[in-house]
Formats: C-alpha cells, structure tokens, sequence
C-alpha cells in the first residue's frame, strides 16, 4: 500500500502545482525586455501606458539558457495553436519604444 502523504510516491510525471489568488490575478504587460549572459535569461515585463513618461518594470522571470528555449519552443506552439483556433495574429508595426533606464555608459 502505497503512502499517500509522501510526494516520492506520486505517480511518475505528476507534480503538484500551487496558484495562490493573487498571482492567480496576473500582471499585465504590453512589453517585454530581454536580457541573457552565458548563465542566465533575465525577462523583465513593463507596463507602458500612453502618456505616461516613466514605467517601472512589473514582474522579472530569470531562466537557465535551456528553460529559455523551451519557453521560447512553448509560446510558438500555443500561438500556432490559437492561430488554428481564432484565425492569424496580427502583428502590426509600431514605432520603437525608447528606452531609458540610467546612465549610459562612458569609457
């Protein structure tokens, strides 16, 4: 009889996932900004709103280069998914978002 209140007994694959209530609610995010070093990708999301000068970053996700490129792998197949289902994302052109986030950097 196998031990229920022991997790290494779970069926093989399985893992228990938590969603507490308040990042069930979400973030929401118009911009992403992208970042990476040999180690890590570093994913911070904005909220930019029209007329506002100044965003700050609202969520940062950091990845390992391999959880990158399946995240990466992931999101292509959801949208080929939901392209199949609601018909072609457009993806309409915009004018690039300047960005200041401090000082530049002098030599």
């Amino acid at each position: 009889m196998a031990d229920e209140k022991n997790p290494q007994n779970n069926k093989k694959g399985q893992i228990n996932i938590e969603l507490d209530e308040a990042v069930a609610q979400g973030t929401y995010s118009n911009l992403a900004i992208i970042n990476h070093s040999v180690s890590e990708f570093v994913v911070d999301f904005v909220n930019i709103m029209p007329g506002t000068p100044k965003s700050k970053v609202k969520s940062r996700i950091i990845l390992t280069p391999q959880h990158a490129k399946r995240l990466a792998k992931a999101l292509q197949e959801n949208v080929k998914r939901f392209e199949k289902a609601h018909g072609e994302i457009k993806d309409y052109e915009k004018q690039p978002i300047p960005l200041n986030f401090g000082p530049t950097g002098q030599a």
